[in-house]
């Protein structure tokens, strides 16, 4: 306690510049006291001034007054200090490079507390002392320690600069305004910052009222993602429910076969048996009647022979009179042919249903759908896997290449297939387009790259890729290439390389096709509103050789 109570008291002995102990302490004419140095070193720079002050309550002196070491104060320094007084501010209370540093304290600086926009200086808590106990250093203006004090000096009249001037829309002092600035609209910095901080606060309320939306919104699609998290859910239960109830019914009806085939083998296998067993029977019937006849033919007696040939030569009818006519039949085979077109039939309904399933997925957008992609890499994300329908063939183009290449070549003998185009040299992918896709194409010679509807036309004028409403194509010929839609051609110009590029977005309506090299160059896009399911379609020219192939990506 008597430790604490000397700290207590020794605060009232460190000089308040160096905030150590005095150190050869020294009394001024205002009675504050300092250690020598500190303050000899304060007035040194003061002395062009020829006006010295006191560092803490501001009163100035004239001429420089003469110091002389107070004898009392400096030993009862000397007793304080057997004392183990420790008068020495903490390290954190010191400036670091980060910090703004008081500017009245030598040494080691501490960290300003305030710093005073008059004065334009930065003082500690024991230097700023002055500025709560003097009248006229209270009206002072303190603000937070910053480093930019001189900011507010005007660099040609070397004054505080407190107007402003709203016609060059700067900070000027009073002199400015009555010099460079005569004639301009200005105000004092005080007036203009109270203007602006109206405004500040318009903005913020905007930018508020912008936050409390923006939060609104961020909340609305929370509420989405967690409604399409249950629709999903419920989706992926009901199609579970759906395709079990599916796979059960094939399964039922599979059992169903099986049982009628089975019951129908039982019934025929049975009849036949009954068969078998009636002609066993007439076989040992027929034995022994032959041995009887064997037996009558060894007999010697001419007598015995004649009175007992009339029962034994005489032969019962066959009791079915037609043979037995073993004929190729198919017996179950056209079961199972049934059964195969059926499973043709599922799977031909089940690619044009799953088409319409897998594009009404991809349909699901919460937010707008993304931009185009601007890379070959970001194309490829959406690449997809295009063979082409052997049942839409022109005759004069032949498929290879796992149906990925078709060449326009001599007639071919396909059969009728009323999908089958008759009139162009066209052919249509398999399988429809989802909702976002891209593919390539390499071509060579004379070649349409389309799109189109299933229902296209296959015979007679217009059906033609391009030539209805239903397509749409890029033509080229080796040397130009134009857009063609509805029987309208587009010049397209640009560098057209042997492969091309197409990116659909079905939903968005965007069909756009690519010059595909070093880089990606776009030739043509299209903003529409598609309607139903498309099919990528290519159309050879009718020299032999044209050729065009779907690249795997």
């Amino acid at each position: 306690m008597a430790q604490q109570g000397a700290q207590l008291d020794g605060a009232k002995f460190c000089c308040s510049i160096c905030l150590d102990l005095l150190k050869d302490p020294v009394a001024i004419p205002c009675g504050h006291s300092y250690c020598m140095s500190c303050i000899k070193s304060f007035w040194d720079e003061e002395d062009e001034k020829k006006v010295y002050s006191c560092p803490q309550c501001r009163q100035t002196f004239t001429p420089r007054p003469v110091l002389m070491k107070n004898t009392m104060l400096a030993d009862l320094m000397e007793e304080l200090k057997k004392t183990g007084l420790q008068a020495a501010p903490a390290d954190h209370c010191y400036a670091g490079p980060e910090d703004v540093a008081c500017d009245f304290c030598t040494g080691r600086k501490l960290k300003a507390f305030k710093s005073c926009l008059v004065c334009l200086a930065s003082y500690c808590e024991n230097h700023l002392q002055p500025h709560y106990e003097s009248t006229k250093l209270k009206k002072h203006k303190l603000v937070d320690p910053s480093e930019k004090l001189q900011e507010n000096i005007c660099s040609y009249h070397d004054e505080v600069m407190k107007m402003f001037c709203r016609t060059d829309q700067q900070i000027i002092c009073y002199l400015c305004s009555v010099d460079e600035h005569k004639g301009h609209e200005t105000v004092s910095a005080a007036e203009e910052r109270t203007e602006r901080q109206r405004e500040l606060e318009v903005s913020r309320l905007n930018i508020q009222q912008r936050i409390q939306d923006r939060e609104k919104d961020v909340k609305l699609l929370q509420q989405e993602v967690e409604a399409m998290s249950r629709s999903a859910d419920e989706a992926v239960e009901d199609s579970e429910k759906i395709f079990t109830e599916l796979i059960l019914l094939l399964q039922k009806r599979s059992s169903d076969v099986k049982r009628q085939i089975r019951s129908q083998q039982e019934t025929e296998v049975s009849r036949v048996k009954e068969l078998q067993e009636k002609l066993q029977q007439e076989i040992t019937e027929l034995k022994r009647k032959d041995a009887e006849l064997k037996q009558l033919s060894h007999t010697e007696d001419h007598n015995q022979f004649l009175h007992n040939y009339p029962s034994v030569s005489q032969l019962s009818e066959p009791k079915d009179s037609s043979s037995i006519n073993i004929r190729p039949l198919r017996y179950f085979e056209d079961v199972t042919a049934a059964v195969s077109e059926l499973r043709d039939k599922l799977q031909d309904s089940l690619r044009d249903k799953w088409t319409n399933i897998s594009l009404t997925v991809t349909e699901v957008d919460v937010l707008l759908p993304p931009p185009d992609p601007k890379t070959r890499d970001g194309f490829l994300k959406y690449a997809c896997e295009i063979t082409l329908d052997p049942n839409t063939v022109h005759g004069k183009v032949l498929l290879s290449e796992g149906n990925r290449k078709a060449t326009s070549i001599y007639p071919q003998c396909y059969s009728h297939h009323p999908d089958r185009f008759t009139d162009e040299r066209q052919v249509l992918s398999r399988e429809s387009l989802p909702g976002r896709c891209y593919w390539e194409v390499e071509w060579r010679r004379e070649v349409k790259i389309a799109v189109s509807y299933k229902n296209i036309s296959r015979k007679g004028w217009g059906c033609g890729f391009g030539d209805n409403h239903k397509s749409w194509a890029l033509y080229f010929d080796g040397k130009h290439c134009s857009f063609w839609f509805n029987g309208v051609s587009t010049p397209v110009s640009g560098p057209v390389s042997s492969k091309v590029g197409v990116y659909l977005d079905h939903k968005a309506g965007i069909l756009s096709f690519y010059s595909v090299s070093e880089t990606m160059t776009l030739l043509h896009r299209v903003q529409t509103t598609f309607t139903q399911p498309l099919y990528a379609g290519v159309c050879l020219g009718y020299f032999y050789g044209a050729t065009t192939e779907f690249c795997q990506l």
